[in-house]
């Protein structure tokens, strides 16, 4: 169970068969983002959904496709009662490229009437026997591609159109004349587009080190920007209980000017904190979706999703930290200091 959290919705840690992915690649239930309140901004990293109304249109198949196998594997090895899907027997089989549960007799009448789809049923009791990772490796090898043309989805897709940017079977490449010599093994596609999601997830992996440096740097100057304020706060008060009541009014004005420089100061520094660990977030949802793709992604589900979660993570990797010597000081109390002098 620990293994698989992140297929949950990052904000109520519930399985949802409607899994949204965010720009931030972040992934988020309907009902998250429908009470999600500034709307149009995610409630985990607060960077801004496109969508006006703040539900992304790119749907996480990947997640939501990994809940319904681990669903089948709890029902398998939870000792549950299996029914076969056509006759209601006990279910001996489980056909992933079906999704159905089959007795002995349904089961022989599928291996002589689909073999010819290379269906793979299993029995229930290795899927007990074996472990979670092999039944999920099973499914992910049955997870085949279809032709987007209806008569054809009994055709075995095996090539990749790259003007059309698609999957095609043989038939629609034979007939797709204007495109000659754009066509491709699409095995070597799906590993071209893996491999790209590989490199990127590299990079992002890489250019945290920044982000993070950057984080540590505002984290110790916010701690350097308190320490400042009470310094600051104690050494008026011992000058100015040296005073005559007549200055107590300037004592008064300086600790006012004083918190004023600290809260700006603060908010500056939290807003900057803010926005580095939301890019951080980012890129550690990157980083594991990435790897999740690799791991457990069906090739239609790299087809699916590999051009949007190659734009979202050109997009991390246009941000740069803000570089440690350029930024600003915050809370600069120099002049408190030179008004206590001159009192």
């Amino acid at each position: 169970e620990e293994d698989f959290q992140f297929v949950l919705c990052e904000g109520c840690r519930q399985e949802s068969p409607s899994l949204k992915l965010l720009t931030c690649l972040h992934s988020l239930c309907l009902g998250c983002l429908s009470e999600n309140k500034p709307v149009g901004q995610c409630p985990v990293c607060q960077e801004a959904i496109p969508q006006a109304s703040g539900i992304p249109e790119v749907d996480n198949v990947l997640f939501a496709s990994l809940q319904a196998r681990l669903r089948v594997y709890r029902r398998i090895v939870g000792g549950a009662e299996l029914l076969c899907d056509n006759c209601r027997k006990e279910g001996e089989y489980w056909c992933s490229e079906c999704e159905e549960f089959l007795c002995t007799t349904c089961f022989e009448a599928h291996q002589r009437y689909l073999k010819r789809e290379s269906h793979e049923a299993r029995k229930v009791t290795d899927i007990r026997a074996g472990a979670l990772k092999d039944f999920l490796e099973g499914a992910k090898r049955t997870g085949s591609l279809a032709c987007s043309n209806p008569t054809h989805k009994n055709q075995t897709l095996s090539i990749y159109c790259k003007k059309c940017e698609k999957p095609v079977c043989c038939i629609c490449a034979l007939l797709d004349t204007q495109h000659a010599g754009q066509h491709c093994d699409i095995g070597a596609e799906i590993q071209r587009r893996q491999e790209e999601l590989a490199a990127a997830g590299r990079e992002l992996a890489r250019r945290r080190g920044g982000f993070e440096a950057s984080r540590a740097a505002l984290q110790e100057e916010a701690a350097r920007l308190e320490a400042a304020s009470g310094e600051t706060r104690e050494l008026i008060r011992q000058r100015v209980e040296q005073l005559v009541r007549l200055v107590r009014r300037e004592e008064d004005e300086l600790l006012g000017l004083v918190e004023r420089r600290r809260e700006q100061g603060r908010r500056e520094l939290a807003g900057e904190l803010r926005r580095v660990e939301g890019v951080l977030r980012r890129m550690e949802a990157g980083e594991r979706l990435v790897e999740k793709m690799r791991l457990y992604a069906t090739e239609q589900e790299v087809m699916d999703m590999q051009p949007f979660v190659r734009e979202a993570l050109r997009e991390l990797q246009r941000l740069r930290p803000a570089a440690a010597g350029g930024r600003a000081q915050h809370g600069d109390f120099a002049e408190c200091r030179a008004r206590l002098q001159a009192l």
